[in-house]
């Protein structure tokens, strides 16, 4: 009987598995931080003897050489893809034993990228799953954009027959495990669903219901932006990233915070949205742990800028750690624990107000207000505030200088964006209100316009609630 566990990663809404017959084990797709899987495999009493990479990622940087060095497991990439380090090259139908009773066929299957490779596990003659990485998703497939629009027109149709093979060559049965579709921008649209089989993707995934060009233009009408950080992703994960370091770092005291601040490093208070409006270290940002942190923090910062981290005690630093390592911040320049007080040494808080749709609504009867949407533009299509400025959260350092003077009240779709938003701003001078509301309590109260091209937001709304 072969087992397959999941190792979750919602920060960046990705899947590792590791899959054991009881003695050996192989894992596919592990995360920077490869402690999780290893412990797994102790847990379980297996020995890993192979380490699987579907692609060379785009959203994370990989575990898989670290991890295969510290195991002494072979360590599998395709091939054709062009690394820096010694692994076993394997291609399309290859066949690797893994221990008495596992084996694994190689399937290429681009249309994420283009040496991209799915693995279909077979255990004492019966197919039993396969891992498709960025390839089938359940319900979609990956996104076909990440090396650049000469690519992209390529990449999607190969995608389409990706996920035809994999339909053709599998049993029904064959149960489907992706890397990517959990949240991950890597997921050319919402994945649906935590299971799935090849039977069921037949049934219900675009594309093995659509014929190909139906397939591509829905997929490329669906595609929107994607984190900035994701372009240093794959030349880390092709020169073979090490272990990583999650030692706490240095404390801050607050003469060295402000310095930090002054100098225009990141101080990041690391508390939820409610708790940092309500006090803050002046000059400081919120990306809170409550939330997408590691995905928002890693768009916006300038690459490279030092970071430091204050949290309410250091598991929530050493928590933020192990989501940074996974996108390449390695090292934190400081850190403090404890409460805004003890982190400002005497100077007074900063703060600003949390309001709901319906405070909105209230004070748009007021002069020197400014709506600011920092949804993305899918999101917007569906509905909007009339007269609102619309900057996609990723895209409002760059745009500073286009929102309007006045009061600004920020939102999103469910509150974190907006905060995140709040505090950039506040700390630059603004006067900010985070909405902190559900986008649905805009429609309730009538404030939105609902283009008449589209279907009124229903199930789509659910989508993204951050």
């Amino acid at each position: 009987m072969i087992t397959v566990l999941p190792v979750e990663t919602p920060g960046l809404g990705d899947r590792t598995y590791l899959a054991h017959d009881g003695s050996v084990a192989l894992v596919v797709d592990p995360q920077r931080d490869y402690d999780r899987v290893t412990a797994l495999a102790d847990a379980a009493g297996v020995r890993i003897t192979h380490v699987f990479e579907t692609h060379i990622h785009n959203d994370y940087v990989t575990g898989g050489l670290a991890l295969a060095r510290e195991v002494g497991a072979q360590y599998l990439v395709n091939a054709d893809d062009e690394v820096s380090y010694e692994r076993a090259p394997v291609r399309d139908g290859q066949v690797i034993e893994v221990g008495d009773t596992m084996r694994v066929r190689v399937i290429h299957t681009p249309g994420h990228t283009h040496t991209h490779l799915s693995y279909a596990l077979e255990a004492d003659g019966e197919q039993v799953a396969v891992f498709t990485g960025g390839s089938l998703l359940y319900g979609t497939t990956g996104r076909p954009d990440l090396l650049g629009p000469d690519h992209t027109n390529t990449l999607v149709r190969a995608q389409w027959r990706s996920a035809h093979r994999l339909a053709e060559e599998l049993p029904d049965e064959t149960a489907v495990y992706p890397t990517h579709g959990f949240g991950s921008f890597c997921s050319a649209t919402q994945a649906t669903g935590l299971a799935s089989t090849i039977g069921e993707e037949k049934r219900t995934n675009t594309a093995l219901t659509a014929d190909e060009g139906a397939y591509v233009e829905q997929l490329l009408a669906g595609l929107d932006a994607y984190p900035a950080y994701y372009a240093h992703m794959g030349p880390a994960n092709s020169a073979g990233p090490g272990e990583p370091d999650l030692s706490a770092p240095s404390v801050a005291d607050p003469a060295e915070l402000r310095r930090r601040i002054e100098a225009g490093e990141w101080v990041v208070d690391l508390r939820d949205r409610t708790a940092f409006a309500a006090g803050h270290l002046a000059g400081s940002l919120n990306f809170g742990l409550d939330g997408q942190f590691v995905t928002y923090l890693g768009w916006l910062i300038p690459w490279g800028t030092p970071l430091t981290l204050l949290g309410g005690s250091a598991a929530d630093v050493a928590e933020a750690q192990r989501e940074l390592v996974r996108i390449g911040i390695d090292r934190p320049a400081a850190m403090a624990t404890g409460g805004p007080e003890g982190w400002a040494g005497g100077e007074p808080l900063a703060a600003y107000e949390r309001a709901t749709f319906g405070d909105l609504k209230a004070a748009l009867d007021g002069d020197d207000l400014v709506v600011l949407d920092v949804r993305r533009h899918q999101e917007r299509d569906e509905a909007h505030i009339p007269g609102s400025v619309h900057i996609p959260i990723h895209e409002v350092p760059g745009r500073l200088e286009e929102i309007p003077a006045g009061r600004v009240w920020v939102h999103c779709a469910g509150g974190y964006r907006a905060g995140v938003v709040a505090a950039l701003l506040h700390a630059r001078g603004r006067d900010v209100v985070a909405v902190d509301d559900g986008f649905d309590s805009a429609l309730d109260v009538g404030l939105c316009a609902v283009p008449s091209e589209t279907p009124a937001p229903s199930d789509n709304r659910q989508e993204i609630t951050a």
